[in-house]
């Protein structure tokens, strides 16, 4: 199985490196890593050539936001399965790919996904967030949950079929998405019960309360136009539980 994993940055001098070591430092050998970038007008894109060939494709455009730029990534792949992991993001070891394509061949689902952590911006050993994607059911998306992003791996097929990420959202396209690939056309999945990626604090969903409003007001969307009956009230309410994953910690 070949597994293409797509990374989208713009000025993300600070962190791609760590982001391509954590890919290069996979065990697993048949791995495809796509670097999208949006015209960055930082060093973004000389750090991304000094990896020459060990980048499988690197594109460097203007475009109309991260969206628009994993489209791009997924149209270029030509793995089995894909995985989107964000300039902010890293793999929490070197197994993360081979957990990944054990659990895909074990259970012959459609798709997969785990939990992540949040650290801290300026210290990736800092954790400030656990977030589990184990109670995970299709039925929580009215309630603002779904699987943690990062950790959703999945056949590109289903892109083909069931189309991709919508470019008139803002934050919560892959909201959207996930409606459509587990709710509304039911593909299958396992959830893989350990942490497999580390997320920085302060990105596009997290960084600040216009940043939530934003993210929170197009989950309604997304649930309202494949016919999920939700309202705001009910997604916030996802707020009394991620309280306690601030204090949460993985096992």
């Amino acid at each position: 199985m070949k597994v293409s994993i797509i990374t989208v940055t713009y000025n993300a001098g600070a962190t791609i490196r760590d982001t391509i070591e954590s890919v290069l430092s996979q065990d697993y050998p048949s791995i495809e890593h796509i670097i999208i970038d949006g015209a960055s007008k930082d060093h973004t894109a000389e750090i991304v050539r000094s990896y020459g060939d060990r980048i499988a494709r690197f594109v460097s455009e203007p475009d109309r936001g991260m969206y628009d730029g994993m489209n791009k990534g997924i149209k270029l792949a030509t793995g089995d399965v894909i995985a989107i992991l964000n300039a902010d993001d890293f793999y929490i070891d070197s197994q993360v790919v081979s957990t990944i394509v054990e659990q895909f061949e074990q259970h012959q689902v459609d798709s997969v996904f785990a939990d992540l952590v949040y650290v801290k911006h300026d210290d990736p050993e800092k954790i400030v967030r656990y977030y589990s994607s184990a109670s995970f059911h299709p039925g929580k998306f009215a309630y603002g949950w779904m699987p943690a992003h990062p950790t959703f791996v999945v056949k590109r097929s289903a892109f083909e079929q069931y189309g991709y990420f919508k470019t008139d959202y803002k934050i919560a396209a892959d909201y959207e998405l996930l409606i459509r690939f587990l709710a509304i056309h039911k593909l299958s999945y396992h959830y893989i019960p350990q942490v497999l990626v580390k997320m920085r604090t302060g990105g596009a969903s997290t960084a600040n309360l216009s940043s939530n409003w934003i993210l929170n007001r197009e989950i309604v969307r997304g649930c309202l136009e494949n016919g999920i009956q939700t309202n705001m009230t009910k997604v916030l309410s996802k707020y009394f539980v991620k309280v306690f994953q601030l204090v949460a910690r993985p096992a």
